[in-house]
């Protein structure tokens, strides 16, 4: 990094920046931006208004970055404060990391309308213009990092300097829903972009590749033609994989997982359950989806939350005080989605009515939309209901016993911990005297099936849910 004032510093970009989209144009656009603080690699310019801000990223964003690159370093970052209205703060936006990612165009072998292929029949060759479908805004710049997520982060880090060559392929994130998998998956694929511009990279999800799918088998050729399409890829991320089902379409991916593993090109899926939890899937695809590493996204700790709350402010340029957020931290706990869209209907409503954001303001918004907190439920919670039910103790619950009562007892506090806590298998197995997670899927999966075909049974689990449900409010 070069040293220097910020004064130096802009002086020294404004001067790249004139020289490649001309004077005219600077003088419209840059002349009234000032420069007002430079901390490390990070320089702050103030505008004139938001649509300055606005029209200088969608227009003149990769001209900026490379200007500042050139002059403070390859860490250089651009933050925009715009000026005071009035009475009103000014407000704090950090720039773009990255604009759209784009694909190069790839060559895919296809067959002549009409014809079917056959010794005589030499395939052609047609460009391809494929869009990644990434969205800038889930880069990793933007992901807040806890214990809820480090694993799945560092390993995503890994796999974006060297994509398809770390042990991590296939990468599977799982977990709940607004916890942040989507969003790291696509960080992982916005990475690679920018560190291999010349690989493919291609964001679907499942029930997207199975409709694709379904049409290509309806039209003479076109299955083949879809599968050569993915065969080309060489970074595919699969977002919410337990959505593909059906034999034909798993088939389909089947092939596709195989040739790209077996070429060296990078897989990664993400699912609400772990690949052991995936029902209806072929067995010989489900092997494969374990092949790499399995990562599971738990929910974000209070310090976390506190921790994406600031950050989601700073990047909607607004100023939100400490006791505010630690008071939505503190109510918000179960996911990233709940937490940032109360945040922002927060700030809606305070820019509608013209108030200020206060603890009183955030407690009447938050309470129209997550509705009254409910304490969490534990595993002991889970355990010491179904052992006051069956009148047994936590002791026999966890035991060996093969007793038909004591069994189901036992099926009903997994079935129990997993689908009204979400607890993963191995979790709730270590809590269950041991049990490995095979042995708790087959209790949740008995469960279910009982429910179905014995009355008396699904009567106990109905009860015991009641008994949950009314102690962890």
């Amino acid at each position: 990094m070069q040293q220097g004032s910020h004064i130096e510093v802009w002086s020294k970009c404004s001067r790249i920046i004139e020289n490649i989209i001309g004077a005219q144009m600077f003088e419209r656009w840059f002349k009234p931006l000032k420069p007002l603080s430079l901390k490390d690699s990070t320089l702050t310019i103030e505008v004139p208004s938001d649509f300055y801000r606005k029209y200088i990223e969608e227009v003149y964003l990769n001209v900026l970055k490379k200007s500042l690159q050139r002059v403070i370093g390859q860490d250089a970052r651009l933050i925009y404060r715009t000026s005071p209205v009035k009475v009103q703060p000014p407000m704090t936006f950090p720039a773009q990391d990255s604009s759209v990612p784009e694909n190069k165009a790839i060559s895919v072998n296809t067959y002549p309308a009409g014809a079917a292929p056959g010794p005589f029949v030499f395939p052609g060759l047609r460009r391809v213009q494929v869009n990644p479908r990434l969205n800038p805004v889930y880069c990793f710049n933007n992901l807040v990092k806890g214990e809820c997520n480090r694993m799945g982060i560092t390993a995503g880090e890994s796999i974006s300097s060297a994509p398809g060559d770390t042990p991590f392929n296939p990468l599977f994130l799982f977990g709940g829903p607004g916890l942040g998998k989507t969003h790291l998956a696509q960080a992982i694929g916005i990475s690679i972009k920018e560190k291999y511009p010349d690989l493919v990279v291609l964001y679907v999800t499942g029930n997207e590749f199975k409709t694709q799918y379904m049409d290509a088998v309806n039209v003479r050729n076109k299955l083949t033609d879809f599968l050569a399409f993915y065969m080309k890829i060489d970074v595919l991320i699969v977002d919410d994989i337990q959505d593909l089902i059906g034999p034909g379409s798993q088939g389909a991916f089947f092939n596709i997982f195989n040739h790209l593993h077996e070429n060296g090109k990078q897989l990664i899926f993400t699912s609400d359950r772990s690949p052991a939890d995936l029902r209806n899937f072929e067995e010989r695809l489900l092997s494969r989806l374990k092949w790499g590493l399995s990562v599971e996204l738990q929910k974000p700790s209070y310090s976390t939350r506190l921790e994406m709350l600031k950050a989601r402010s700073f990047r909607e340029g607004v100023t939100v005080k400490k006791d505010v957020l630690e008071y939505l931290a503190s109510r918000i706990k179960s996911n990233f989605r709940e937490l940032e869209g109360a945040l922002i209907s927060l700030i809606a409503h305070a820019t509608l009515i013209h108030k200020e954001i206060t603890v009183e303001l955030a407690e009447k918004i938050t309470g129209k939309i997550v509705g009254e907190e409910k304490n969490d439920l534990t595993l002991d919670k889970v355990q010491k209901t179904v052992c006051d039910y069956f009148n047994i103790t936590k002791e026999v619950l966890i035991s060996k016993s093969r007793k038909r009562q004591i069994v189901q007892a036992r099926q009903i506090a997994m079935y129990m911990s997993r689908n009204l806590m979400g607890c993963s298998l191995s979790t709730i197995g270590a809590e269950m005297g041991g049990k490995d997670h095979a042995t708790v899927l087959h209790a949740c999966m008995t469960v279910s099936d009982l429910m179905e075909t014995d009355k008396s049974f699904k009567q106990y689990v109905t009860d015991i849910q009641s008994l949950l449900q009314t102690a962890g409010r």
